[in-house]
C-alpha cells in the first residue's frame, strides 16, 4: 500500500494534482487506515497514469472520467472528436501567432500597406517621429472607419510629399505640438498652411473630405494634444480657411 507521495511519485505528478484529481472526482479517495493516513493500491496507480496521460493529451478534465469508464468504440469516438477539436484550436492558436508577428511590425496591424508604406515616407523625408506617430493613429481610426478610401487618401498624401513645401510644413507641424498655447511662431505656420491650401484646385475640396463625426473625433484629439491648436484655428480662419480635419475655405476671407 502507498501513501500519496509514493503514488504521485509512481504516476509521475505531485501531490498537489493528485488532491486536485480527488476534488474533481478523478481519483476516488480511499479511507484513512489506523494511523490516519490514506494508502492506495496499485489500481489507484493504474487510474492516475490513465488520467495523467489524458490530460497530458488535452483532454479536459471534465470529460477524463467518461473516457476512462467507456468502451472501446465509444472511446474511439470521443477520441475522434478531441483530436478534431484540439487540431481546430491549433488553427486557433495559428492565427494569434499571425496577428502577433503583425503586431511586431507595428503599423502593419492595423493599417493596409498602402499606409504604412506612407507612414515610412513620412520618416524618409526627416518627419519627426512624434509627428509620424500622431498620423499613424488618425490614419487607423480612418482605416477602421472608411477602409475602401484608404487608398485614395494614400495616393493623394504620398503625391503631396513630393512637393518640398508640404515637407517642411509637416516639419513644422512637429514642432507645433511641443509650442505654447500663445506662441506668436504658430500664426507663421497657419500661414505656411494658408499657402498650401490656396494650391488646392476648388474641384478637390469635397474629395478629400471624411465623414462629420470622424473628422470631429479628429479634430477633438488635435485640440485636446496640442496647446497651440485653437491660436492656429483662429489664425487660418484670418486667411480664409475653417475646421482641421475637414479644412473649407470660407466664403470670405476676415
Amino acid at each position: 500500500m502507498l501513501t500519496i507521495s509514493q503514488l504521485a511519485a509512481y504516476a509521475g505528478v505531485t501531490v498537489r494534482t493528485v488532491r486536485h484529481y480527488h476534488a474533481k472526482g478523478l481519483l476516488p479517495e480511499p479511507e484513512r487506515d489506523h494511523s490516519g493516513y490514506r494508502r492506495y493500491d496499485a489500481g489507484a496507480v493504474v487510474r492516475l497514469v490513465r488520467i495523467r496521460t489524458l490530460a497530458d493529451a488535452g483532454v479536459p478534465l471534465s470529460r477524463v472520467e467518461e473516457l476512462l469508464g467507456a468502451g472501446e468504440a465509444e472511446f474511439a469516438a470521443a477520441v475522434d472528436d478531441i483530436d478534431r477539436r484540439l487540431r481546430a484550436e491549433i488553427r486557433e492558436r495559428q492565427r494569434h501567432r499571425e496577428r502577433i508577428a503583425r503586431l511586431a511590425a507595428g503599423e502593419s496591424l492595423a493599417l493596409p500597406p498602402a499606409a504604412v508604406t506612407y507612414l515610412e515616407r513620412l520618416r524618409a523625408v526627416g518627419v519627426p517621429e512624434e509627428m509620424v506617430a500622431a498620423e499613424r493613429d488618425a490614419w487607423i481610426l480612418v482605416a477602421a472607419q472608411i477602409p475602401d478610401r484608404m487608398a485614395f487618401y494614400m495616393d493623394m498624401k504620398t503625391a503631396q510629399l513630393e512637393d518640398e513645401h508640404v515637407r517642411e510644413l509637416y516639419r513644422e507641424l512637429a514642432e507645433v505640438i511641443r509650442w505654447d498655447a500663445d506662441d506668436p511662431r504658430l500664426d507663421v505656420v497657419a500661414g505656411d498652411l494658408a499657402d498650401q491650401l490656396d494650391q488646392v484646385p476648388p474641384e478637390s475640396w469635397g474629395e478629400q473630405m471624411l465623414p462629420a463625426d470622424l473628422a470631429d473625433l479628429l479634430d477633438s484629439v488635435f485640440l485636446a494634444s496640442v496647446p497651440g491648436a485653437r491660436r492656429v484655428l483662429r489664425a487660418l480662419e484670418r486667411r480664409g480657411y475653417e475646421g482641421w480635419t475637414n479644412i473649407r475655405r470660407l466664403d470670405r476671407v476676415g
